[in-house]
């Protein structure tokens, strides 16, 4: 009920709507994209209507002050670039490579399924335990790691 109480009109379309609840004592125009712009034009026409504004765009110290302004900004009315920037890690492949079934020994009681799903998850596993310990997702910081790693593996197994 408290909602309904704090619907207002809106001066565009003149239909109910909430305000948002930070803007509450001064929203006057509801969401829609129409009166979202009627309610820019308000803004600004408020703004151009004050003395101290009329000539903020005009006169030579105002355009000295646009052209300091984007010296110190260049590049700030362009739009960027809608070109992907390149992935941070190479492409892995979707399937994993085909998992040879093991035999298990007289001691082993392996099933086959709990091995495939292993393996399925070394690499994954691997990874994100490399970035957890490098607080690092990044390529160029697992790699060199994981060779000091693989190094270190052959150098006990030798």
């Amino acid at each position: 009920m408290a909602e309904t109480a704090l619907a207002r009109k809106c001066l565009c379309c003149n239909e109910l709507f909430q305000p948002e609840r930070r803007n509450l004592r001064h929203q006057k125009f509801c969401f829609k994209p129409t009166c979202r712009q009627a309610s820019k034009r308000e803004s600004q026409r408020r703004w151009l209507a004050q003395p101290r504004n009329k000539s903020y765009f005009r006169g030579p110290q105002n355009v000295a002050r646009v052209r300091e302004w984007r010296a110190a900004h260049p590049g700030y009315w362009r739009r960027l670039s809608k070109k992907s920037s390149p992935a941070l890690q190479e492409v892995c492949p979707s399937q994993p490579p085909p998992v040879e079934p093991v035999e298990p020994g007289p001691t082993q009681d392996l099933s086959p399924h709990a091995l495939r799903n292993l393996c399925q998850a070394q690499l994954p596993l691997m990874l994100g335990l490399m970035h957890q310990l490098l607080d690092s997702p990044l390529q160029d910081d697992i790699l060199p790691f994981a060779r000091r790693l693989i190094a270190k593996g052959q150098d006990n197994n030798s």
